[in-house]
């Protein structure tokens, strides 16, 4: 098989030559500041940690703010290291105010890796600010109203009459008979309705057919 073509990119070899150089800077600052073992080495990975948090929300658009602030404390922390271990002081006495600095520095870089980290959410997953659809033209337009018809076609509007089965209609007949008959009087529609077990509105239906 043939073998691809491996392209170097100056700068990013550009840029590990300096990460490098940076890092062992902040290593020896903090090795002549009393931070013996692991903790030297932890140093530098805390300030270059930072500098790609900030970077990353810097590029994400959100907080720019609170990105460009511990972007430019990072940043200061590591041309801090990079210009004092150039000769411009002495690491075989560093002061106590460097010390204090070098002490608290964990702390700092804690706070602002949870900042950077959990400080703003992201508006296309939080519910409480998604937006609502615009209404269109057709949603704002009110509904149709149906035509209203006159209230007095309303009320001279007969109800419509329920359907009688026709055997219904022949037991009604054979018992308005036996009423008239006994009573000599035409049957009312109560009585009609009470003798046959049926609802008002089919006991008028009937009586209207009887009639």
């Amino acid at each position: 098989m043939r073998a691809l073509p491996v392209r170097v990119d100056a700068v990013l070899v550009q840029a590990v030559i300096a990460a490098a150089l940076s890092f062992a800077h902040l290593h020896d600052l903090a090795l002549a500041a009393g931070q013996e073992g692991w903790k030297a080495w932890a140093y530098p990975v805390s300030v270059d940690l930072l500098l790609v948090a900030a970077w990353r929300r810097l590029r994400s658009g959100e907080a720019k703010a609170a990105g460009w602030c511990w972007f430019l404390v990072a940043l200061t922390a590591s041309l801090g290291a990079n210009v004092a271990t150039a000769g411009l002081l002495d690491l075989e006495d560093v002061p106590a105010w460097l010390r204090i600095l070098v002490a608290g520095w964990p702390a700092v870089v804690f706070l602002g890796g949870t900042l950077l980290a959990h400080g703003a959410a992201h508006p296309s997953t939080d519910p409480a600010t998604a937006q609502a659809p615009e209404p269109t033209a057709a949603d704002s337009e009110p509904p149709t109203a149906a035509p209203e018809l006159p209230a007095a076609a309303l009320e001279s509007a007969p109800p419509p009459a329920a359907p009688v089965p026709p055997a219904l209609v022949t037991l009604a007949r054979k018992v308005a008979d036996e009423h008239r008959a006994r009573t000599g009087t035409d049957i009312d529609t109560s009585t009609l309705r009470a003798r046959l077990g049926v609802p008002m509105p089919l006991a008028e239906a009937i009586t209207t057919q009887l009639t």
